[in-house]
């Protein structure tokens, strides 16, 4: 980033703070808002009881300032609102509704700071019959569509192991607020933005979207195992080699662009535990 930005950050869990962290990397100052005094499950998960925050926290808010701040306070809506005068992006994941009822909405901070960029991630989009429902990283999975395209032919849907529907989801947001960012060195103004998880997942299976229209749309996309979505000419797959092992560099990748050039791309499994 050209300029150092400042960004109010009232996110949770996952998808938001993957944001909120990757523009912290490129060098805003991040001032991060804890909404609870106490320390919440995410905060404690997969560490002792002793560390002061979990490797979970830690990792998707690494390079932020962090200050807790009682939202249930007239006291705490006052700080942030202080924070949103100076700041040039505000961020926030909570549940549907919630950041209006806080007195925190758009028009609200708008009105404080019109060259805000107030950035939104919910579980489904407005006008969505699900717009009011919560979201994780598996339900995002499977209504945005990966899970239905993940698997052996045949067999049922499988949640890829990364977290697309968090992670993929802050990282499509991050890239719009830089583009709300660029806009606004030319308009100066600000910009409200809004993602769904379940829109941000049917993003990263857009092949599968040209597989269905080549058919007509009129069945889905298939599972193909470790083959591509849109299938490709023998061999085409992943296959073992000896010795063996679990995560070892025993496997190889075929893959033939077309039945006259044959298997070019042959690559080993870099995954190595």
């Amino acid at each position: 980033m050209p300029e150092r930005r400042s960004v109010v950050d009232l996110t949770q869990f996952e998808a938001g703070p993957t944001c909120t962290e990757a523009m912290a990397w490129l060098g805003a100052r991040s001032s991060r808002s804890r909404t609870r005094p106490r320390r919440s499950g995410r905060r404690i998960a997969s560490t002792d009881a002793k560390a002061s925050d979990s490797f979970y926290f830690k990792i998707l808010n690494a390079n932020k300032k962090s200050a807790t701040v009682d939202l249930k306070t007239a006291r705490g809506i006052e700080l942030v609102k202080e924070l949103v005068k100076k700041a040039d992006v505000f961020i926030e994941n909570l549940a549907p509704g919630t950041i209006e009822r806080l007195g925190l909405g758009y028009d609200v901070l708008k009105a404080i700071n019109p060259g805000i960029i107030y950035a939104q991630v919910k579980g489904f989009g407005e006008g969505s019959p699900y717009e009011k429902s919560l979201a994780f990283d598996m339900i995002a999975q499977a209504a945005g569509g990966t899970m239905s395209v993940t698997g052996e032919p045949g067999q049922t849907p499988v949640k890829p192991g990364c977290t697309i529907g968090d992670t993929g989801t802050g990282m499509v947001m991050a890239i719009s607020v830089l583009g709300a960012l660029y806009e606004k060195k030319s308009t100066g103004k600000g910009r409200r933005l809004q993602l769904a998880m379940q829109d941000s997942v049917m993003h990263y299976i857009r092949t599968s979207f040209a597989v269905m229209a080549q058919g007509g749309n009129k069945q889905a996309a298939p599972r193909m195992g470790a083959q591509s979505t849109s299938g490709a000419p023998a061999p085409c797959g992943i296959y073992p080699c000896k010795p063996g092992g679990y995560n070892d560099y025993v496997y190889i990748s075929a893959a033939a662009p077309t039945p006259s050039i044959g298997p070019v791309c042959l690559r080993s499994s870099a995954a190595r535990s």
